[in-house]
């Protein structure tokens, strides 16, 4: 091939991905199969954030966070959570910049930038790969920019951030 063609792929493999972090680290990754439901997200939960609070916590209570998505919203998984004993942060909706997981993602994403994987288990060996060589430092520095973010929403009244 010449040099100064580049290989593409014209349909490249994806994966839906599961993941938690806490100030103390991430937890393992989950890959989804399939869509996400109530039902669905509640396993993942049970097998997946459960664990990774027991990892990154221990005994201690913690507020988890994710977004208002169909599946996080039902009244099912509501009361999941309140049968866990787990409080759920109450936070806007559409509002990407004051979740610190989504900057992770993207931190996570930069780092795949340059594998090209051929099979869905390369692309899932490399995710794992990316995940893990997140330091707890990076974590850290990421839920200490809350008060940050807080201010720097209200000064936008709303709109988007550099967040």
């Amino acid at each position: 091939m010449p040099k100064c063609l580049k290989s593409s792929v014209k349909y490249p493999q994806s994966v839906m991905v599961w993941g938690a972090m806490s100030a103390a680290g991430v937890g393992p990754l989950c890959f989804i199969k399939g869509r996400v439901n109530a039902a669905s997200y509640q396993e993942i939960l049970e097998h997946f954030m459960l664990p990774s609070a027991e990892k990154l916590y221990g005994d201690e209570d913690f507020i988890f966070q994710h977004d208002l998505a169909p599946a996080h919203s039902a009244k099912t998984t509501g009361k999941w959570f309140t049968d866990h004993g787990i409080t759920v942060l109450n936070w806007p909706a559409n509002s990407p910049d004051l979740n610190p997981i989504e900057n992770l993602w993207d931190i996570g994403k930069r780092k795949l930038r340059d594998t090209r994987p051929n099979t869905l288990d390369e692309l899932k060996a490399a995710i794992e790969a990316s995940w893990a060589s997140i330091t707890p430092q990076q974590c850290h520095r990421l839920i200490a920019s809350m008060p940050s973010r807080i201010e720097a929403v209200i000064s936008a009244k709303g709109f988007p951030t550099k967040y």
